[in-house]
C-alpha cells in the first residue's frame, strides 16, 4: 500500500474539489485530490454555465480567468418573457454595475485541471474503492485504489466535494445530518444546439405549455431547455419534435425566436431542491453539491460551491496560519445561511415560471400577475437583480491570501 501524508484530502475534482486545491495550493498548504470518474468525463459533464459576478472576480483573483476573459460572454441583463411578450431586466444598472457570465462549467473544469497540473500537487483520476475512515480523529484517513495499487492518505482534513452520489456524505454516521428536500414533479429537457445564438442575453419563459429557457455556451452554441414530466424519456423527443415545442413555447409577437440547428446533445434532469446541514462531521467538510442541490432555475449550483470553497479556505487558512478553529467551527454555520437564502431564490424562481400539473385557471391568472409586477416595479427587478447577480461574498479574498481588487472581463 503506498502511503501519503497531506494537510487536506479533497474527495472529487468537480469545481468545488479543483478551485479548494488551488486556493489551498496558493496559501502554502498541501492537498490530495481524488477523483473516481476519468479526466475526459469530468472535463465533458455538461453543467452549469453561469457565473455570478463574484465566482467571476474569485476566477481572476486566482489566475485561472485566462480562457473566461477570452471566452467568456459578459450579460448585463435578462429577459423574462410571457404572454408573448419579453421584458429586460437590467441587471447591471440595478446593482450598481454587477452581472453574470456566461462560462460553460466544463471550461470552468478544464482550466482549473490545467491550473492543477501546473502546481505538481497530486490529482488522482479514476480511483477506485475511495473511502473516508477516521473522521473524528486528528488525522481522518482517505483510502483508494488507483493503477491498481492501493494507496492510504492520511490528512489533517478531508473535503468531501464528490457530489450528491459522492461517497463522503454517506459516510457521516446516521442521526448526525437533518435532510431537507423537496422533489418537484418536472424535470427539464435539456439541449446544445449548433445554432448562433439569436439573443446576447437569457429568456426565461412562461407559457401556458410550460417554462422554457433560452441561453448559450458560445457564439456559436444555443443552450436551450424546456419543462418536461421528470421521468421523461429522451427517446420519445425526435429532433424535429425539440425544435417545434422550442418555437411553440419562446417564439414572441416581435417574432423573436431561437434559430434552430442540429442539435449535438439532448438529455432530461429531474429536479429538486436538497439541503444536507450541518455541512461538517468531525474533521470532515462538505462542500458544493455534496451537501445541496438548487434548481437550475435560478443559476446557483456551480456559484455556491464556490462560496463554500472560499468559506473553508479561509478557515483552514487561519488554522494553519494561526492555530485558531474558530473560523473551522462556523464553516457550516455560514454557509448554510447562504445556502438557505439561494434554495428560497431557486425556488421562487422555479414556483414563478413553471406550470405545476396540479395548479388550476387561478394559479395561471397568479403567476401572470407575479410576473406583470415584477416586471413593472423597479423594487421588485431589483431583488431578482441582485440575488440573480449574487449576494455579497461572506469571505473576503484578502482574509484567503487574495488580492480584493479583481477586473471584470468585458
Amino acid at each position: 500500500m503506498g502511503s501519503i501524508r497531506t494537510q487536506v484530502g479533497i474527495v472529487g475534482a468537480g469545481p468545488a474539489g479543483l478551485l479548494l486545491g488551488h486556493l489551498l495550493h496558493l496559501n502554502g498548504i498541501d492537498s490530495v485530490i481524488v477523483e473516481n470518474r476519468s479526466r475526459e468525463y469530468v472535463i465533458d459533464r455538461v453543467r452549469a454555465g453561469v457565473l455570478e459576478q463574484g465566482t467571476v472576480d474569485l476566477l481572476i483573483a486566482m489566475g485561472v480567468s485566462a480562457g473566461l476573459c477570452r471566452a467568456g460572454l459578459r450579460h448585463e441583463g435578462l429577459y423574462l418573457s410571457f404572454g408573448g411578450t419579453r421584458h429586460r431586466v437590467d441587471l447591471a444598472g440595478l446593482t450598481g454595475g454587477r452581472a453574470i457570465t456566461v462560462y460553460g462549467q466544463n471550461e470552468v473544469v478544464r482550466d482549473l485541471i490545467d491550473a492543477r497540473v501546473a502546481t505538481a500537487r497530486p490529482l488522482y483520476f479514476e480511483a477506485d474503492h475511495v473511502s473516508v475512515q477516521a473522521l473524528e480523529t486528528p488525522t481522518p484517513v482517505m483510502r483508494f485504489q488507483h493503477g491498481g495499487t492501493d494507496h492510504e492518505v492520511r490528512c489533517d482534513f478531508i473535503a468531501g466535494c464528490d457530489g450528491f452520489h459522492g461517497i463522503c456524505r454517506p459516510a457521516i454516521p446516521a442521526g448526525v445530518l437533518t435532510v431537507y428536500e423537496r422533489v418537484y414533479p418536472f424535470g427539464w429537457l435539456g439541449i446544445l444546439a449548433e445554432a448562433e445564438p439569436s439573443s446576447e442575453e437569457l429568456v426565461y419563459t412562461y407559457h401556458e405549455r410550460g417554462f422554457a429557457l433560452f441561453s448559450m455556451r458560445s457564439p456559436a452554441i444555443t443552450r436551450l431547455y424546456f419543462q418536461v414530466p421528470p421521468d421523461e424519456p429522451i427517446d420519445t423527443w425526435p429532433d424535429e419534435a425539440i425544435w417545434d415545442e422550442m418555437l411553440a413555447r419562446m417564439t414572441t409577437r416581435d417574432g423573436w425566436r431561437p434559430n434552430v440547428g442540429r442539435i449535438l446533445q439532448k438529455s432530461v434532469t429531474p429536479m429538486r431542491s436538497f439541503v444536507a446541514a450541518p455541512m461538517r462531521h468531525g474533521r470532515l467538510f462538505l462542500a458544493g453539491d455534496a451537501a445541496h442541490i438548487v434548481p437550475p432555475t435560478g443559476a446557483k449550483g456551480l456559484n455556491l460551491a464556490a462560496s463554500d470553497v472560499l468559506v473553508l479556505t479561509r478557515a483552514l487558512k487561519e488554522f494553519y496560519a494561526n492555530g485558531r478553529t474558530e473560523w473551522l467551527d462556523r464553516y457550516s454555520d455560514v454557509c448554510v445561511r447562504r445556502v438557505w437564502k439561494a434554495q428560497r431564490f431557486s425556488w421562487w424562481m422555479t414556483s414563478t415560471l413553471h406550470r405545476f400539473p396540479d395548479e388550476n385557471a387561478f394559479d395561471h391568472q397568479r403567476q401572470l400577475a407575479d410576473l406583470d409586477y415584477l416586471t413593472s416595479s423597479r423594487a421588485a427587478m431589483t431583488s431578482l437583480a441582485e440575488q440573480y447577480v449574487g449576494l455579497p461574498l461572506d469571505v473576503s479574498f484578502d482574509s484567503v491570501g487574495l488580492a480584493d481588487q479583481a477586473a471584470t472581463p468585458g
